[in-house]
């Protein structure tokens, strides 16, 4: 028996010594850990229906994952007549994926595992700037996750790391913060040689699209579009049911529309960019302008640091306490977001917008004046075939969306090294 997942999975070095039935075996087994890690406990009559193989061969292979220890029975399924199936599911704790999310301001560390339980987690509030040794901080801060979690190290497969910016995954850059594409060696590269485990570096919000395709209300939906709302506003793309990610990785820079002509002066370089009106930035400006200008609201108790350090949650918090400033605010930021989603849903025609993200949390004071604002922005035809919806997921997509995007890299580079031969 196996002690745990990296253990069964195959090396190159062995690939030689197994024959080319035995390979096809290893690939459809491969297939199937997949199949029970992005769906779940499963019967043997899905898995045969899924993979198009006898029922004989599927359980024979289920068997042979049990007695490796990797799949255990899970209970049984509902009955369409006759007995209950008996469901098959990933054991407890077979692996586990290291998955950081960079924020503006915080640092969000977990250890998930195989069935997308969280078994350890810790924030660190810290603003990342150029200058900041990125690669020593999230090492350090990582391991004293782990010794916390308690964790194997060896069932540790690998380590998502999701953050803002133009974030190549293929070469495991980010093009905004922290390094350049001028330089020698890969953000990814640097974090593998400290890990020295797998190492996926992915935007932000497309990896909280990866969860929301994957577990949220988007999944087995063909065209959707995911909204991360936050300091920024980022935009996950789903078309005929895969991510797409674009030429050079970076398809859903929706935050830097130029939607306002000679409008402020957004980060990217350019001025009237939809993040410069619609996004938390804008927001906490907004607020700042006006409570200086004598507005009345709650938010004048803010003093002194507390004031400069404002962030969104606090005036949503305001606004769901009856705020009509922080209200009003929020009306403001949705009406110009409905803007620029009406273009997305004339350009995508997609079946559903999953808003998710800080901003999201405002939730009727949010979506009320998007809807507005599609409504008198978007044609009706494509509107009205368009579901709006706050995602259902929490605050912790990006941490579901990195371990997805660690492991289906890992199932790639098995399913290749077996198909290498194969003819």
């Amino acid at each position: 028996m196996t002690k745990n997942l990296q253990d069964f999975l195959i090396t190159k070095e062995a690939l030689t010594d197994i024959s080319n039935i035995e390979r096809k075996k290893f690939l459809q087994k491969i297939k199937i850990i997949k199949y029970l890690f992005l769906n779940g406990s499963t019967s043997n009559a899905e898995i045969c229906s899924k993979f198009d193989i006898s029922l004989p061969t599927s359980m024979a292979l289920i068997n042979q994952l049990m007695e490796s220890g990797i799949v255990v029975k899970s209970g049984q399924g509902k009955s369409e007549g006759g007995r209950k199936p008996d469901l098959y599911g990933l054991k407890e704790h077979s692996f586990f994926v290291l998955t950081i999310h960079i924020k503006r301001f915080k640092i969000k560390i977990a250890i998930t595992d195989n069935n997308h339980s969280i078994i350890f987690e810790d924030e660190i509030t810290t603003e990342i700037s150029p200058n900041s040794n990125i690669v020593e901080l999230l090492h350090e801060k990582s391991q004293e996750v782990i010794k916390s979690a308690g964790i194997d190290t060896e069932k540790l497969l690998g380590v998502a790391i999701s953050m803002p910016g133009l974030v190549s995954t293929t070469e495991g850059k980010n093009f905004t913060y922290y390094l350049t594409e001028q330089e020698p060696e890969s953000l990814r590269d640097k974090f593998e040689k400290k890990f020295n485990k797998p190492v996926v570096i992915l935007n932000d919000t497309k990896s909280a699209c990866l969860a929301e395709y994957r577990f949220g209300i988007g999944k087995n939906k063909e065209n959707v579009l995911v909204i991360s709302m936050d300091w920024g506003i980022g935009l996950g793309i789903i078309m005929g049911g895969k991510m797409h990610t674009g030429h050079s990785g970076f398809a859903g820079e929706f935050g830097h529309i130029p939607m306002v002509e000679d409008g402020l002066l957004c980060h990217c370089g350019k001025r009237g960019c939809l993040e410069t009106e619609a996004s938390g930035l804008a927001l906490v400006r907004k607020a700042k302008e006006g409570l200086k200008l004598g507005q009345t609201s709650v938010l004048n108790q803010l003093k002194g640091e507390d004031f400069e350090k404002m962030d969104p949650s606090v005036i949503i918090q305001a606004a769901n306490k009856g705020d009509q400033f922080a209200i009003n605010l929020l009306s403001e930021i949705g009406i110009s977001l409905g803007k620029g989603i009406a273009v997305l849903i004339q350009i995508f025609n997609p079946e559903l917008i999953i808003l998710e993200s800080e901003i999201a949390k405002a939730k009727q004071f949010i979506t009320t004046p998007i809807q507005q604002s599609t409504n008198t922005y978007c044609m009706m035809q494509l509107k009205e075939k368009t579901r709006i919806e706050l995602s259902n997921l929490g605050p912790n997509s990006c941490l579901f969306g990195g371990t997805i995007a660690v492991m289906d890299e890992i199932f790639k580079n098995q399913v290749a090294m077996l198909k290498s031969d194969l003819n």
